[in-house]
């Protein structure tokens, strides 16, 4: 005869079987750029300290065009976007996680007509989001596509979703329940949007407030940041940074919930979240008098309507236009501003732990794994960090050509994309 107590144990194997097949996923798997909780920080134990081009490399793949678009990794597969050149072809690219031969090439888009970008933009630079089955690919103004992994075959696509980018896309897409959420903020208008992730449908559109981006200058508007999802006093708030103000949404209905206004100019790098603290860059400000400077914020999230005065633990100057995202653990955040600067910040107070001045430019943003965190320069050089409030540079690692985008972690390896190949990095 089965019993209640048998019952009631059998759930508990079966949950605690759903849980570890749940942490295995989180760690097998890297679903969207810098990672499954869009934080950079992998659970992987036995990730690599030292690789050249000939060493602790499994798997290396040349590539056909180029993106700064990271890769994202579910499964035996790993998925990026690419353009050609001229931009006339945009295409969803994806390799197999073992050995690095591609298993599908998917034309997304063939656009009439190609806008301008920034030199040192792509036309593939918004990383694609990915999941049991499907991977989406956005390539901000000139279209989005949902794309099957199985067959590799488009499952719908939105061409209709515009904006006037000027210097070329670059904020990506996440995933949250059955939501695609999108932001094309360029000169002419600023909007999120989210879509049906099965059918692409528009669910909700939200504008930037017209009231506080009509004072900017027209190439001041755009923005280039990707989002977060936070959960605050058990509700999700999609924190969403623009040109002028960083704004805390319900990802459900795109209705505002909070604002902190400050700045003038786009804003690139994502928020953070720690110990339920949100840290961002401002856009820049530009006083009476000196130079024009952004500030990283530290915010308490738990408010409602304008809590510019009354919510902001601690703001610290920086330079303007952060390209990469910093990277918080354990009460510290590390990061490289735009004057090539290396630094660690006390999460707490903001005030610096360590800097070092670098001789290079870093536009890929950090990720961690076991203790380590991974720097990795235009130049194609990684600078690997220990994690701690004492600077220790355990390895410099150089593979040839450019790196613009940022590694993905799992299965105790590094995928790092240069401007020619995709690379699986692992110790052998």
């Amino acid at each position: 005869m089965i019993t209640l107590k048998k019952i009631r144990n059998n759930l508990f194997v079966l949950l605690a079987i759903l849980c570890f097949q749940s942490a295995n996923a989180q760690q097998d798997n890297w679903t969207h750029f810098r990672g499954s909780n869009l934080n950079a920080i992998s659970d992987e134990s036995n990730t690599p300290l030292s690789w050249s081009d000939s060493t602790n490399i499994l798997w290396k793949t040349d590539l056909q065009g180029k993106g700064w678009s990271s890769p994202v990794i579910w499964g035996d597969q790993v998925w990026m976007t690419s353009a050609s050149d001229d931009g006339k072809k945009m295409s969803g690219v994806c390799l197999d996680v073992n050995s690095g031969k591609e298993i599908f090439t998917t034309d997304i888009l063939q656009p009439e007509t190609i806008f301008p970008k920034h030199s040192i933009n792509s036309y593939a630079t918004p990383t694609p989001c990915i999941e049991e089955g499907f991977v989406y690919l956005h390539f901000g103004t000139y279209g989005t596509a949902c794309v099957s992994t199985k067959t590799g075959a488009i499952v719908w696509k939105r061409t209709d979703l515009q904006c006037d980018h000027v210097q070329g896309a670059g904020s990506s897409p996440i995933l949250y329940k059955n939501l695609l959420i999108l932001h094309l903020e360029g000169i002419d208008v600023q909007y999120l949007c989210a879509l049906n992730k099965q059918t692409g449908e528009t669910v909700w559109k939200t504008e930037r407030p017209k009231d506080l981006y009509e004072p900017l200058l027209p190439i001041g508007k755009k923005a280039y940041t990707t989002p977060i999802i936070v959960n605050v006093k058990g509700k999700d708030l999609l924190i969403s940074n623009g040109a002028a103000v960083c704004i805390a949404y319900d990802p459900e209905t795109g209705q505002e919930v909070w604002r902190i206004v400050q700045g003038e100019d786009s804003t690139i790098a994502m928020p953070l979240l720690e110990n339920g603290i949100i840290y961002f860059y401002t856009s820049f400000v530009t006083p009476p008098e000196g130079e024009k400077y952004a500030e990283l914020l530290a915010v308490n999230p738990d408010g409602q309507g304008d809590i510019t005065k009354t919510n902001i633990l601690w703001r610290m100057k920086a330079p303007i236009l952060q390209l990469l995202t910093p990277l918080i653990k354990d009460g510290l955040i590390y990061t490289v501003d735009t004057r090539n600067v290396l630094l660690c910040l006390d999460a707490k107070t903001g005030k610096e732990v360590y800097s070092k001045k670098l001789n290079q430019k870093y536009n890929s943003s950090p990720v961690y794994a076991n203790g380590k965190i991974y720097f990795t320069s235009v130049k194609g050089e990684t600078m690997v960090l220990k994690a701690g409030n004492t600077l220790q540079i355990l390895a410099t690692n150089k593979l040839p050509s450019e790196v613009y985008a940022t590694p993905a972690i799992a299965r105790n390896s590094i995928f790092l994309r240069t401007d020619q190949s995709l690379y699986r990095i692992a110790m052998k």
